[in-house]
């Protein structure tokens, strides 16, 4: 497990980046926009190229042979970029400039997010990938933490300072990562590519992954909208600080990650399906509940409770969409699941900006409690339990 926590400054700097991105990105557009509709819209740039690049780059991925790898290039081009057009993004002089630097910055994390992923269950034995996704989401929710918690702070001093620390971490994951994970030692199951059976994409959205694909779609749907406008509804509907409404989301982030290990652990035991279940009823209870909320502890308790049962949801979902596939099929189905997680970000803001300009800030957990319910609907629907994790390609790796 040493590769797999070392393998997490991948995701505790991709994290990072993210949650200061949708934290403070949404105040330099406040300034331009008006509509939070518009704002949004523009807080989705990212997902359409995660849309049309993440599926082929993890496709590309998997046929990829290099003296450094498969998934390791595409880390070394894409994160000294996403570095820099991060540092550029707080020193835009004008809407234009705002925009250009945010999609540069957008187009370089999705050239290396979906290989950072694939190198999870790349180096982990099949039987221990729920453990494995719990501990590299355990690094990510740090750097959630991080991001709300210390960028806040940051933030409060200088608007820049935030984003010159995720560029800083970018570029030391990026030199862990290459010191320490070399995948043509560390790959658990190696197949050459001039071996690999060809991947027909109909072959693989198969019944169970359609419908998981689906649930996991309402639930990003959810979670999306509210991590893309949050900031905004404590600032507007609470009356709170921009530094206030940005910090309580670290309440969310510390127990996802107090709770990411723990969720891993619980998916492995009872299998993956009936922890999501869980996990959705718990933030459908929780988001119901948020309205509710008049003081800023309360608010902060909820989000709290939310955080875990997150924690019980995405820990489990992506171990899931891998393990009902092929060995060979690992950067593919890492691509669908962006996809779909893409598809509904790109959605999810807008609609909930639309929505928000016409009925005020009251209608966002309304909307998301809406998403976590549709998202139940279609996860129960789903046979597999998601507990048994057996490798389905021994006959490839009898060949090799």
């Amino acid at each position: 497990m040493r590769k797999t926590w070392l393998l997490g400054f991948g995701f505790f700097s991709i994290s990072i980046t993210w949650a200061l991105y949708n934290a403070f990105v949404p105040y330099f557009l406040d300034s331009y926009l008006q509509k939070t509709s518009l704002i949004g819209f523009m807080m989705t740039i990212d997902n359409y190229f995660a849309l049309f690049l993440q599926p082929w780059i993890g496709n590309l991925s998997d046929k990829t042979n290099t003296r450094f790898g498969k998934r390791m290039p595409y880390l070394m081009l894409g994160m000294p970029l996403a570095a820099m057009f991060v540092i550029l993004i707080p020193l835009h002089t004008s809407f234009i400039t705002l925009i250009l630097f945010m999609m540069l910055m957008n187009l370089s994390m999705s050239v290396y997010r979906s290989p950072t992923v694939a190198l999870m269950p790349d180096i982990t034995p099949d039987s221990q990938r729920t453990k494995a996704n719990g501990i590299i989401n355990f690094m990510g929710g740090v750097g959630g933490i991080l991001a709300f918690g210390a960028g806040s702070i940051l933030y409060n001093v200088n608007p820049s300072f935030p984003f010159l620390a995720a560029a800083a971490i970018i570029l030391i994951s990026l030199w862990i990562l290459v010191r320490s994970i070399k995948e043509k030692r560390d790959v658990i199951v190696s197949v050459p590519v001039e071996k690999q059976p060809k991947i027909k994409l109909k072959r693989e959205l198969d019944r169970t992954t359609v419908l998981l694909l689906t649930a996991i779609f309402f639930w990003f749907v959810s979670y999306q909208g509210v991590e893309a406008l949050f900031t905004l509804y404590g600032k507007h509907h609470m009356g709170l600080t921009e530094q206030a409404s940005a910090f309580s989301l670290t309440f969310f982030s510390l127990f996802f990650v107090l709770f990411a290990i723990p969720s891993g652990w619980l998916g492995k035991r009872y299998g993956k399906r009936k922890i999501i279940i869980a996990g959705v009823i718990g933030l459908f209870i929780v988001f119901a509940a948020i309205p509710l909320a008049k003081t800023v502890l309360m608010l902060r308790i909820l989000l709290a409770l939310g955080g875990m049962c997150w924690a019980l949801i995405n820990i489990n979902s992506y171990p899931f969409v891998v393990s009902i596939g092929s060995e060979t099929s690992i950067g593919t189905r890492t691509g669908l699941y962006y996809l779909v997680s893409s598809l509904a970000a790109i959605a999810s803001p807008p609609l909930l900006g639309l929505i928000i300009d016409n009925f005020g800030y009251g209608s966002l957990f309304v909307y998301a409690s809406a998403g976590m319910l549709l998202a139940l609907l279609f996860i129960t629907m789903v046979k597999h339990d998601g507990k048994s994790e057996a490798v389905q390609e021994k006959s490839v790796e009898a060949s090799v």
